[in-house]
């Protein structure tokens, strides 16, 4: 099974229903998982109708987390710069625009580039260079220049 194979399958795995996905042939195994996590709804606010006196609610999602994080898409390894003694592509106190490149994910010997999701400032690093990644991991943290 080649590379592009591979990628076109977990392609077609993000993009499909399924939770879980597993394959087996001719010495080779893939297991795909999606983790999901689950929205939490509460009650925003409750008013009283006088005609009928019953409660209303409404509800809206609780973010379980409100910080704007930039997250592994897949699994590899970080690497925060292009080569092993390069200058990272953002450090802490950094201003970063939506899709700038803020470091390389290494896949099955594919270096791939993450770019930030967000406009902002970096104000985190959560991992080390050479750190083995997982999916959806935490990479970094970006706020406002006005955030501490």
């Amino acid at each position: 099974m080649t590379i592009k194979e591979i990628q076109s399958i977990i392609k077609d795995f993000e993009s499909s229903p399924l939770m879980t996905l597993e394959l087996e042939m001719e010495g080779f195994k893939l297991k795909l998982s999606k983790n999901k996590t689950n929205e939490v709804v509460t009650p925003e606010k409750v008013v009283e109708t006088p005609q009928e006196n019953k409660l209303q609610t409404t509800h809206k999602p609780v973010q379980l987390n409100p910080q704007n994080l930039i997250k592994s898409p897949l699994v590899g390894t970080f690497y925060a710069a292009s080569t092993p003694t390069g200058k990272p592509f953002v450090e802490v106190g950094q201003t970063v625009k939506k899709g700038q490149v803020v470091c390389i994910i290494e896949a099955m010997k594919i270096m791939n580039e993450i770019t930030s999701p967000y406009d902002g400032v970096i104000k985190e690093v959560m991992v080390k260079n050479g750190d083995v990644i997982g999916f959806n991991q935490a990479l970094m943290r970006v706020g406002d220049a006005n955030e501490k």
